[in-house]
């Protein structure tokens, strides 16, 4: 046969060789000497290490009611400085929507350099003090000086770590935590996830010791519970209105209105 179609008879006849493996080939052109696959050997073999279950900007950049809702059933992850991560499935948010608010820290769209991170871009983390001892965590949405609250995680992995930090919180010695005592409130979910003012402004899409990733179990409208918002005290009608979520049914919930669940049940 002719030289050419000698050269691509054989040529064909390696590839389909168990011998020869594609995938090896393209793993050998990647390889160092040593065995060590670099990533300066190649662009175009190299995957970029990243999580790529990690929640982006697109689905922080919505209304914040709308993300309220949306980060039930979704997971929050933080890794420790030791590399050990602490899972918890977020069961409780409350809706904060800026300048017309009277109960935000943003109302009347004024921006401060303690509020800064509600203005900031979508999944931004705005993380406040109260009483002088205790932190909150909040996540910038989509609207001016919007942001919704952390109020109460079902953890999932790392709960020894959990209560050590728990522990380490507190001055007086108590009994050990019970798993839904973790995380069911604003401070005890800071202090159980180490957090404090030092992940104020931080991005969730980018950080590399927080971040979100989308939970395993979708959660329906019918699973959502609307309610007003906790330690509120006299904002006139925003008191009242029903910006607190929480997940149907959950024990990990701080506050549960038992009242609206029989109503909803009858």
């Amino acid at each position: 046969m002719p030289r050419k179609r000698k050269l691509l008879a054989q040529l064909s006849a390696l590839q389909s060789s168990s011998s020869f493996p594609q995938i090896d080939a393209l793993e050998d052109l990647s390889a160092t000497p040593g065995g060590d696959f670099s990533p300066k050997s190649s662009k175009y073999f190299v995957t970029e290490k990243k999580n790529s279950s990690r929640l982006e900007g697109d689905f922080f950049n919505q209304p914040c009611v709308s993300l309220a809702k949306s980060f039930l059933g979704q997971i929050l992850v933080r890794k420790l400085p030791d590399g050990r991560e602490l899972w918890g499935r977020i069961v409780e948010t409350e809706a904060y929507l800026g300048g017309e608010d009277e109960a935000s820290h943003s109302k009347g769209g004024k921006q401060t350099q303690r509020n800064a991170a509600m203005f900031m871009k979508p999944g931004t983390l705005y993380v406040y003090q109260i009483y002088g001892i205790y932190y909150c965590v909040n996540v910038s949405s989509q609207g001016e000086g919007a942001a919704v609250l952390l109020r109460s995680l079902e953890p999932l992995q790392g709960l020894d770590a959990m209560r050590e930090l728990r522990r380490a919180s507190r001055k007086a010695p108590t009994k050990l935590l019970k798993d839904w005592e973790l995380c069911n409130g604003p401070s005890k979910l800071c202090q159980a996830f180490g957090i404090d003012k030092a992940f104020d402004q931080r991005d969730l899409t980018q950080d590399s010791d927080i971040w979100m990733m989308p939970g395993q179990d979708p959660v329906g409208e019918q699973d959502v519970m609307a309610t007003t918002r906790i330690g509120i005290g006299n904002r006139g009608e925003w008191t009242q209105k029903p910006l607190r979520f929480y997940l149907r049914g959950n024990k990990f919930v701080s506050v549960v209105d038992k009242k609206m669940e029989r109503e909803l049940a009858s």
